[in-house]
């Protein structure tokens, strides 16, 4: 009996121990499971609003995918490969570590693994890849844990998205889209195999590297799943049979992009606050309107050194793009450099001299916008001190009067600090602010672009978009939409618009810039759309003719951009050689991309408002001629001179007598006037002036010409003298 007792108090011992051990793993299980680290690291896919994969985000390239979603000979290919018994033991294959432990100790050291797929699911997730009996220990430990926690199937779906398939590939779906180029529920079995096997070694596997190779391990998987009966025996020598039959799809990141995927990840964290790496880790989808067609056209184009002239052939100048569609205030495409590296200095958010490009949003906009002022209204092109400020044209020649038009055709200063003056600083300034400026600048500088801070291309193209788009301003956006990894939208562009200018002034404002581009300083190159736009040149006082800063900030019926180039720091070996007239070209050989059958290749008009009259060109005339004619049986003056095709014109008629001039009439688009009340003494001579109905301005003055009844009445008595010779030597 006393035997009996002690060996029954052994027994309970042990299963005291054995139970407190178990509960040990159980309890050190839970303390060591963190379930935060079982949220995978997953690919954030950028899109386009067509739903074209532009690039993926990512630390890890994973698309988590359900379970349900993998088909059942995918699943049989893995467990074939990794983990015979995986739904026959709860965590640990005894059989399999007994087998690993006695072929250890054969070798003297560690050789083989008896790990199941839940221990490896565990070690991957947890813990690192060390071989020491302590991870080994701590890999049961979780694997118990899981199989606790976790269903067969949940593990196995953990799995299959956890594990490196190499090339950057995370899980199941990502390999598939690699390798296949296709989503993992569409694997054949012989595909599914060859996926199978790559877990084991990656590189060496592989079936883009190693392509013999990777099929020799493809048939050892097929001959395991027949082996465990998922196959017949017919089956499996029929999909050895086969090649491997790849589709790569690899998703590089292209130089092109590297400035718009900054750009995006700044504004998930600015407007969304999503940090980068949750935005690489967090599975997102994200909807950009970016054009992919016109973001390649501008990466290309800042390869072309012929566009960017520089003093210093050893180190370039820089340049930065922005450009959004006009309607919808998305991006379209951006530029922050020629050399642009990720996270690097981006030039289309760095502020520069804007020049003569902010005299239509500063000045002429707002000056219209007032009623008081229109397109052909006379501005005063005088050298003129403002309390010691006194701007000067780039050629330093005054034509006493400009249009408005014609200011901002030839981009004149003068008027343009001339007008602001008229119009008031704070006026202007309340405008820029509707527009996305805010300037601390106060003074008539500002007519000229001459902002303390400077502004970035991305400003300017915000500001010029009301013109473009009936006087409403609206914020650009890079993100159209942006989806969770549950696919549900957690965000998106809410697009408000907000008046700037009444539709009348922006459509005036679009005409005049459409003349810059047509007639003025912006002809450079070639476009296959029409374009309105300003040109914009900061000039560098430290080298005759250098330039520090040159602009283009433009428009299209679908499109608004901003170009600038310049060197980061302008010194007198490092600036522009050229001016306004590069990033002129630069704009619409980028444009012209975009142009296809269905693009909107002219401005048009909204129904209701007036359109701006053509310019006006007055013509010289020189050939005027004055005759004597009758007029109703009375001696009179015919005046003849060749008129402009431009019937719109009117010309002024001068008579001039005993040194006084004075306007006699005028007559309208044709090039005759008959003047019937002469004087029949001394000699009168007259003038024509060409007068522009638009701009009220009369043109330069006519030749002299001039008759005298004298001159006539002696005219008619040598050709009654000429006639009698002729008949007297006819008769003879």
């Amino acid at each position: 009996m006393k035997k009996l007792g002690i060996g029954l108090i052994a027994t309970l011992a042990v299963f005291l121990i054995g139970l407190l051990g178990y509960l040990g793993i159980l309890l050190a299980g839970n303390y060591v499971i963190d379930e935060k680290k079982l949220v995978m690291n997953s690919a954030t896919q950028l899109v386009d609003e067509g739903g074209e994969i532009i690039t993926k985000l990512y630390f890890e390239n994973r698309e988590p995918v359900s379970i349900d979603d993998i088909p059942d000979h995918v699943q049989e290919a893995f467990v074939a490969t990794e983990d015979s018994r995986f739904y026959d033991h709860h965590g640990l294959d005894v059989k399999a570590i007994g087998r690993a432990l006695y072929r250890d100790i054969l070798a003297g050291k560690k050789v083989e693994g008896g790990s199941t797929i839940t221990q490896q699911l565990a070690k991957n997730v947890f813990l690192t890849n060390d071989k020491s009996w302590l991870r080994k220990t701590k890999e049961a430990v979780i694997a118990i844990n899981l199989e606790r926690n976790y269903s067969k199937k949940k593990i196995l779906e953990m799995y299959l998205n956890q594990i490196y398939f190499g090339h950057g590939a995370y899980g199941i779906q990502s390999a598939s889209m690699l390798f296949f180029n296709k989503p993992v529920s569409e694997l054949s079995v012989e595909e599914g195999a060859m996926l199978a096997g790559l877990p084991k070694a990656p590189s060496n596997y592989s079936p883009i590297n190693h392509p013999e190779e990777s099929k020799e391990r493809r048939d050892l998987v097929l001959s395991l799943m027949e082996k465990q009966d998922y196959l017949t025996p017919k089956e499996a020598v029929r999909l050895q049979g086969k090649t491997l039959s790849l589709d790569v799809a690899e998703v590089t990141k292209e130089a092109a992009f590297l400035t718009y995927i900054d750009m995006t990840l700044q504004e998930a964290k600015t407007r969304f606050n999503l940090s980068n790496e949750e935005v690489l880790r967090g599975g997102y989808k994200i909807v950009v309107p970016m054009d992919k067609d016109l973001q390649k056209a501008a990466y290309e184009q800042f390869q072309n050194g012929k566009l960017f002239p520089g003093s210093d052939p050893n180190n370039p100048p820089q340049g930065a793009l922005s450009m959004m569609d006009a309607k919808s205030g998305g991006v379209v495409a951006v530029q922050g450099g020629r050399d642009y590296v990720q996270k690097g200095l981006n030039h289309v958010t760095s502020k520069r001299q804007p020049g003569s490009a902010f005299k239509p949003i500063a000045v002429y906009g707002p000056a219209i916008e007032k009623k008081e002022y229109s397109p052909y209204t006379l501005l005063k092109d005088e050298k003129t001190d403002y309390d010691g400020y006194s701007p000067s044209n780039y050629n330093n020649q005054y034509a006493g009067q400009l249009s408005l038009y014609d200011a901002v055709r030839v981009s004149a200063n003068a008027p343009a600090v001339w007008l602001l003056n008229e119009i008031g600083i704070s006026y202007s300034k309340s405008f820029l602010e509707k527009s996305g400026l805010s300037i601390e600048d106060n003074d008539l500088k500002i007519a000229l672009g001459g902002i303390d801070k400077g502004v970035s291309p991305f400003e300017m193209m915000e500001a010029y978009r009301p013109f473009a788009q009936e006087g409403k301003h609206v914020d650009p956006y890079f993100i159209s939409k942006l989806y969770n990894n549950d696919g549900k939208v957690v965000g998106e562009a809410k697009q408000e618009e907000e008046k700037v200018y009444s539709k009348q002034t922006a459509w005036y404002m679009t005409r005049i810039l459409e003349g810059v581009v047509k007639n003025g300083t912006a002809t450079s190159g070639e476009a296959d759309v029409a374009i309105a736009g300003k040109t914009g040149t900061t000039s560098y006082e430290g080298v005759s003719g250098g330039s520090r800063d040159a602009w283009f900030v433009g428009f299209t019926p679908d499109l608004v951009g901003a170009v600038w180039m310049g060197y980061d720091r302008t010194t007198e070996s490092q600036y522009l050689t050229g001016g306004s007239e590069y990033p002129v070209q630069l704009f619409k050989k980028v444009v012209n991309t975009s142009i296809d059958e269905n693009s909107t290749k002219e401005f048009s008009k909204p129904s209701g408002l007036k359109d701006m009259e053509k310019p006006i060109t007055l013509p010289k005339v020189n050939d005027l001629k004055a005759d004597f004619d009758f007029l109703y049986g009375l001696p009179a003056v015919k005046l003849n001179w060749t008129a402009s095709s431009d019937d719109r014109i009117v010309y002024h008629i001068y008579e001039i007598k005993d040194g006084e001039r004075k306007k006699i009439a005028e007559v309208e688009g044709k090039g005759e006037y008959t003047r019937n009340s002469i004087s029949f003494f001394g000699s009168v001579s007259y003038q024509v002036v060409p007068y522009n109905p638009l701009t009220e301005q009369e043109g330069e003055a006519s030749n002299e010409a001039s008759v005298s009844l004298f001159d006539r009445f002696k005219g008619n008595e040598e050709e009654k003298e000429d006639k009698k010779i002729e008949e007297k030597q006819v008769n003879e």
